[in-house]
């Protein structure tokens, strides 16, 4: 796996995530399933996981009410069934927005086995989501991107960003590592120096 090489094209750049994060915030204003879409995005980009991960995740496994905040990834959901936590005191604005999704599930009388996003739809409300409807809603989110460039991106790709700009954040490789669930410090050492350096100083995925 350490012979493997990470196309920086798939790196989601800090100029791109803010353009992004921008455009679906004005949107989840008006529209529900925007909102969600921010939120998958941000599950995405933000905090590393995989398709399968975010479609399996319940109200339960994002834990933000305490004092070190953190996603549960279980065994049920996680690749080759290894479970792990990401940490969500890396960057307030993603806390936050998990914080308001999470009310709002609440608010739409969710308990805490259920979905953590799901169906918005008023005859489905609740049922998960598949891996084909996620990427979809994330390659939605790109569309600010153009045409061109949001053709070319995956959801897995949001995953690559997170660990890219997390190293790149000044997180150690070892806390990368533990968040994103690779097997080999080789494997997170690939992302290093993927990101361009714009020299500001800010929360990890706050570049606006």
């Amino acid at each position: 796996m350490s012979n493997w090489i990470v196309d920086r094209t798939r790196i989601l750049q800090c100029d791109e995530i803010a353009l992004v994060l921008g455009d679906l915030r004005r949107k989840a204003r008006r529209s529900t399933n925007s909102r969600m879409n921010m939120v998958i995005f941000r599950l995405a980009t933000c905090c590393g996981l995989r398709a399968s991960e975010i479609g399996g995740l319940a109200l339960c496994d994002v834990q933000v009410d305490n004092s070190r905040p953190s996603i549960r990834v279980r065994r049920e959901i996680g690749k080759g069934h290894k479970a792990r936590k990401v940490p969500l005191t890396w960057d307030a604005g993603t806390l936050a927005e998990l914080v308001e999704w999470k009310r709002f599930r609440r608010e739409q009388g969710a308990a805490d086995d259920d979905r953590f996003v799901c169906s918005q739809h008023c005859d489905s409300l609740g049922n998960p989501l598949d891996r084909r409807n996620l990427r979809k809603r994330f390659k939605a989110g790109c569309k600010v991107l153009g045409r061109e460039r949001q053709a070319g991106l995956t959801i897995h790709d949001g995953r690559h960003s997170f660990v890219s700009h997390a190293l790149h954040g000044g997180r150690s490789i070892v806390e990368v590592r533990a968040a994103a669930g690779h097997s080999s410090l080789a494997t997170t050492s690939i992302y290093a120096h993927l990101v361009d350096t714009d020299d500001k100083v800010g929360n990890l995925f706050d570049f606006g």
